[in-house]
């Protein structure tokens, strides 16, 4: 199969993600959010292109009123993350989170480190030799091939990058973190980098990525069939439709919510980011243990955590403070709890979670839509299983 690449203008992040138009002259118009008034756009350029198959990112950046990033912490922190969600700061075992992302970001340690001295976290030195055979927590970045041959810098996905990285840190917080950089925005490359991730003993594997669902997708799935280990897709970030692999019945499919907090700081609800990727795939066929009823395919997403950049996460990247969210948050969110709650040694990970589904082990989000379906659950919240939240909200690691 070929592979594509796409072009890209090396300007500073502020100005290439940030212009009124992207690739090919789609305009990045800012999306306003109806409950808070505070804008947004896209980090990557897009919407992604099935016939190309080439994926952006799905992170999205909070702006203010001249279309520039806001800058400042202002968004979630680590501890707001952990109270949100219930959740130890240490798993057992120091378990390794892949993050795989395309391009280059050359300053990422430094990067993760500036955020983690910010907060108060521990630092990761970098790996010495093998991230699989260091006893202690640390950070590595590789090419797709396991190397140091990285491909070259993006800002786009550079922002994408230390979004993945410094949260999957702050939730995971002993974890030792791999970085896989892919060649490009290529399916084919980000595959490799996904395979590399398994073959470097990845526990967990972080994707903030996607495009549209393709004919040829199922031909993918075997890059992501590693049973037990936990991969988490994010679902999008444009709202009701489905994305390949969020769509794939080999990953956790993680879709978006907007986060409430009650005035002494504790969590008070989540209703469904209206950003949020969901619905019925067109091609992946239904898991033996998704048995809802509107979907005779494979049903998006399996579960969420806060994606709207209006309650995103501060960030730091490029020597700046921004507020960055999108499911591209959410993915790496449940990655680190993934990784928290321990991931079954056998199986496809997210069919253990449905399983062995509680309430008393998730927030069922029971409100907010992210398009129009005809009000069916595939794109509206209620009660029990939906499209945009799936089975909710972890309350705790116990939900994996």
């Amino acid at each position: 199969m070929k592979i594509y690449k796409s072009v890209f203008i090396f300007l500073p992040l502020f100005i290439t993600v940030f212009s009124l138009s992207g690739l090919g002259g789609v305009a990045l118009a800012a999306n306003e959010n109806a409950d808070f008034g505070l804008s947004n756009k896209p980090v990557c350029p897009g919407p992604a292109n099935s016939d190309d198959e080439l994926a952006r990112c799905h992170a999205r950046i909070v702006v203010d009123s001249h279309g520039a990033p806001k800058k400042g912490i202002n968004g979630l922190t680590p501890a707001k993350l952990h109270t949100a969600y219930s959740t130890a700061t240490t798993a057992s075992g120091n378990p390794i989170i892949a993050i795989t992302a395309a391009y280059h970001n050359a300053n990422i340690l430094n990067e993760l480190n500036t955020y983690s001295q910010q907060f108060s976290i521990p630092t990761l030195p970098a790996c010495v030799g093998s991230i699989a055979a260091s006893a202690v927590p640390c950070f590595k970045q590789i090419d797709q091939n396991g190397g140091s041959s990285f491909p070259q810098n993006n800002p786009n996905w550079g922002l994408e990058i230390s979004m993945d990285v410094e949260i999957a840190h702050a939730i995971c917080q002993n974890c030792r973190i791999l970085l896989v950089e892919a060649n490009d925005n290529g399916i084919n490359s980000l595959m490799t980098a996904i395979d590399q991730a398994f073959l470097q003993g990845a526990n967990v594997i972080s994707n903030s990525w996607g495009l549209g669902e393709i004919i040829t997708e199922t031909s993918f799935d075997s890059h992501l069939n590693h049973p037990g280990i936990a991969i988490t897709f994010s679902s999008g970030d444009a709202g009701y439709g489905v994305q390949y692999p969020a769509a794939s019945p080999y990953v956790t499919a993680v879709g978006g919510t907007t986060l409430n907090f009650t005035g002494n700081g504790n969590y008070s609800s989540e209703t469904a980011w209206s950003g949020a990727g969901s619905g019925c795939s067109a091609y992946e066929l239904k898991p033996t243990w998704q048995t809802d009823s509107g979907c005779i395919h494979r049903t998006v997403a399996d579960v969420s955590a806060v994606a709207n950049p209006a309650t995103g996460a501060a960030i730091y990247n490029g020597n700046n403070w921004v507020t960055v969210g999108g499911t591209s948050l959410a993915a790496p969110i449940i990655a680190g709890i993934h990784a928290l709650g321990g991931v079954p040694s056998i199986g496809i990970p997210i069919s253990s979670v449905y399983a062995n589904f509680s309430l008393l082990n998730f927030h069922d989000i029971v409100s907010g839509s992210n398009g129009s379906c005809g009000n069916s659950y595939l794109c509206t919240a209620l009660a029990g299983f939906d499209g945009p939240t799936g089975l909710g909200t972890p309350r705790s690691a116990a939900a994996f």
